[in-house]
Formats: C-alpha cells, structure tokens, sequence
C-alpha cells in the first residue's frame, strides 16, 4: 500500500492498543493540517506514562480524557507526560493533565530552557524579536506584520532529560535519544524492552519535519547539519518499528531515516545549484521564494512564508558549514552567495 494512501482524515481516526503495554489515542490539532497528534500511553505499575500530550485547546482535551478513558484509564491516573519537543501540538496539553493528575512533565534540558525563556519574556518582546528577523531576512513589511504570531508557551517542565537518561516508568526501559534538528531538545524514546521507537517528529513515515533556525541568520548553530547526524544515529537503533506523532506507525524506523538524509542532501544540492546560476548574493527571503515548497511561493500565507525562510535559512548554514555558500554580511541584511567549487 502506498504511504499517500494509508492517511487518513481524523474523523476515522480511533484509540487503540498497540499491544505490549502501549496504546494511541489521537488527539486533534483543529485549523491544522497535520490533523492530529498521536498521543502513546505506556503501560506503568504506578498509572501510565504519556509519550506528548496534544494540543492545548478544548476538543483536544476531551479527545485525550476521552480516548484513554475509551482504552481504561482514568487521565488522572497518569504518572507523567514525557514531551518529545516543545511544540504547542506535543506539549500543549502536559500542564492541564498535570493538574488534573499530579503527574510529572518531562522534556529534555535543551527544549526546557527555551520554554523558560518563552515565559521570561513578556509577548511583545517575542513579537518585535520576529519582526525584526523577518526584515533582516528581507521580508517587505506588510508580511512582517501579517507573519509575526506568538503561540501561548507550554506549561514548564518538572524534569529535564539528557541523552540516554532512562524515564521514570518502572517495570519498563524507555530510554532518551536526543535527536536536535526540529527542535534542539527534540528527543526520540527508545522502548528497549520491545524494540520500539517513539520518534515524535523527527522520523515519520510520509512527511518531512520542518528544520528551521531562528533568527535566520545565526552562524553558531547548524539545525539541518544536526538533524542528518540524528538520522544517522536513529539508523544506528536497527529496523525498530517506528511509533511517529503524526501519520502512521510503520516498520523499519532506520530505513525511512536514511530516505529523509537522501531527501535533503538532494534538496541542499538543487539550492547550491541555484545560488550558482545567480550573479548576485540573495537574501534569505530571495532564497526561499526561490525554493520548492508543497505549494507556489504566491500562494504561501505570510506565516507560512516565515517557515520557509525558517527552513532556507537552516539549508543555507548548512551549506555555509560545508564551505560551499558565503554569507555576505550588509549593513542592513544578510545575503548569500555560492562558492566556486
């Protein structure tokens, strides 16, 4: 069966026991098209271990509450909730089922220390923190302002998580596996007592996660060089079968991990071509409208322009670190040229 066609709409979407002391319950992500996110209960002595915990929003809330009860169990009976990433439709729900169970919230140490900060500084500093990214990017400003959004940030965790640490979940060995690249925290968990991988949002079976960098132009970080050495290190786990955040589960985790590199090797490989056939250095924004994304440059919203710089820019570092891009340092923006070969 091809992978476009096992997807599925979450109207169809239903709890189930995956066996082996694992379940799924799908929770919704309402406006977005991803649909939903799958949410794993962890069979524990002490109550169930979540793996995510879904969007922060109503709906999400009864399908999460609803769903585990359909599968026996009471969400207040849940230990904890371990946050595969900061992102609001992973860890959106992990402070409502802490307070309704007294659970724990863990995430790694990387991820934590960005949520702090989200919660340190005031809406309207992260707000003109983005604007300004986006004009140096070399966005016009009526996207800049129609680009710039501020999500509510989630609860703040309980525990933090290190490569290779074992959760709390006795009777069982769910073991962290830092996978920066979507996120610097993000982090797959190793179910080595059946050979399983929670891989979150960092290996799915039909999609790719989107790998950014913020601000967009940074030079200290490579997001894009970290995800292909994560990749690599997920392939080292063997053909796990893969439990993902989104989509489906499948088989062979290792597999479509090396399909992902393969992806964005070529992808880094067009992008260098086209700088090449440019006279002049390009802007960030000049380079991602440039680009291929699932629909026309046009028809992007300037929010999902924003992402798509995101994304060039993590491409163009990339490159920048490989030595085969320049940056070329302006008084207002940055620009990027190639190197010859």
């Amino acid at each position: 069966m091809s992978r476009a066609s096992r997807r599925r709409p979450y109207s169809e979407q239903r709890p189930q026991d995956l066996g082996g002391g694992v379940w799924s319950v799908p929770v919704p992500i309402p406006g977005n098209p991803l649909g939903y996110t799958l949410v794993y209960a962890v069979e524990s002595p002490q109550g169930p271990v979540l793996v995510d915990a879904g969007w922060n929003h109503p709906d999400a809330w009864e399908a999460l509450s609803g769903g585990l009860a359909a599968l026996g169990f009471d969400v207040g009976a849940v230990k904890g909730v371990v946050v595969t990433h900061f992102h609001p439709d992973h860890a959106g729900l992990a402070g409502q089922v802490r307070e309704r169970s007294g659970a724990w919230v863990a995430m790694h140490e990387a991820d934590a220390a960005l949520v702090r900060l989200m919660h340190d500084h005031p809406a309207d500093d992260q707000r003109s923190f983005q604007a300004e990214m986006l004009r140096r990017a070399g966005a016009d400003p009526g996207e800049v302002r129609q680009a710039v959004s501020r999500p509510a940030p989630p609860a703040r965790p309980d525990r933090e998580l290190r490569d290779g640490d074992l959760v709390d979940l006795p009777g069982r060995k769910l073991r962290a596996v830092h996978t920066p690249g979507h996120t610097p925290g993000h982090i797959c968990l190793h179910l080595e007592d059946a050979d399983r991988l929670f891989t979150g949002d960092h290996v799915l079976p039909d999609i790719t996660p989107h790998i950014g960098i913020y601000p967009y132009d940074r030079d200290d970080v490579d997001p894009l060089g970290d995800f292909l050495d994560s990749l690599d290190r997920v392939g080292e786990l063997g053909s796990l079968d893969a439990l993902p955040a989104h989509e489906w589960i499948f088989p062979d985790v290792a597999a479509r991990a090396a399909e992902i590199r393969h992806h964005h090797e070529e992808k880094l490989v067009r992008l260098r071509a086209l700088l090449a056939r440019r006279p002049h250095p390009q802007t960030i924004w000049e380079v991602a409208a440039m680009m291929t994304w699932n629909r026309p440059w046009a028809d992007l919203s300037p929010m999902l322009r924003g992402m798509a710089a995101g994304e060039a820019a993590a491409h163009l570092r990339a490159l920048e670190a490989r030595g085969e891009v320049r940056r070329v340092p302006g008084v207002d923006l940055v620009r990027f040229q190639a190197l010859d070969s």
